[in-house]
């Protein structure tokens, strides 16, 4: 009897082990249909982590806030674009979320900048400026096209970097503004979606 037990304990113990290692081979074997993707990157300050009344803040945290403010300087600015020159109901709406969203995460980017001691951008990245420079010569539907992709591809990329810090964070003041980020971003991927431009073939690419 007691040797079934030992027998018994065993079996149990290498399946534990196995089953693991199965599902990884599965999934490594199972060809390019499966892909995993790189962890969001984020741009280290140097400074390391600092105590603040709110919790720890580490360099990723600091990231965070400070390119939720850059989000808000060029897509800001786009959404007014869109409301201004859109051809459609969809386009325009997609405008005034952006313009929403990101009037109500710039407030918390500042607050947070301000009371975290983080240093804030106060203009669009090159990148960012290029894209609006791009909105703004183009027109009619090449515009609208444009709004829409471009949009739709930054948003899908931020994803992982929201959901990164949400997870790592502790502290309660980052944690709240990646609370809004995640809820704003989603909201702007759908409107933009609704817009019927989205060329889901180019996210990918």
């Amino acid at each position: 009897m007691g040797t079934a037990l030992v027998i018994g304990a065993l079996a149990l113990t290498m399946a534990a082990l196995l089953i693991p290692v199965s599902l990884f081979e599965r999934v490594a074997n199972a060809g390019p249909n499966v892909e995993v993707g790189p962890p969001a990157t984020f741009t280290d300050d140097g400074r390391g982590t600092l105590d603040t009344q709110y919790g720890p803040l580490t360099p990723l945290d600091r990231d965070f806030v400070r390119r939720v403010r850059l989000a808000g300087l060029w897509e800001g600015p786009a959404g007014r674009q869109a409301i201004e020159r859109g051809s459609s109901d969809a386009m325009r709406t997609a405008g005034e979320h952006l313009v929403d969203g990101h009037a109500l995460l710039d407030e918390m980017s500042v607050d947070a900048g301000r009371e975290l001691g983080i240093d804030m951008p106060t203009q669009p990245n090159e990148q960012q400026q290029g894209f609006l420079n791009q909105f703004s010569a183009a027109s009619g539907a090449e515009y609208e096209y444009l709004f829409a992709n471009i949009l739709r591809r930054a948003h899908g990329q931020v994803f992982g970097l929201v959901a990164q810090v949400r997870h790592t964070t502790e502290n309660s003041m980052v944690r709240e503004l990646a609370d809004q980020a995640n809820e704003t971003v989603l909201d702007h991927i759908t409107h933009l979606e609704l817009t019927g431009l989205v060329d889901y073939a180019q996210l990918t690419d």
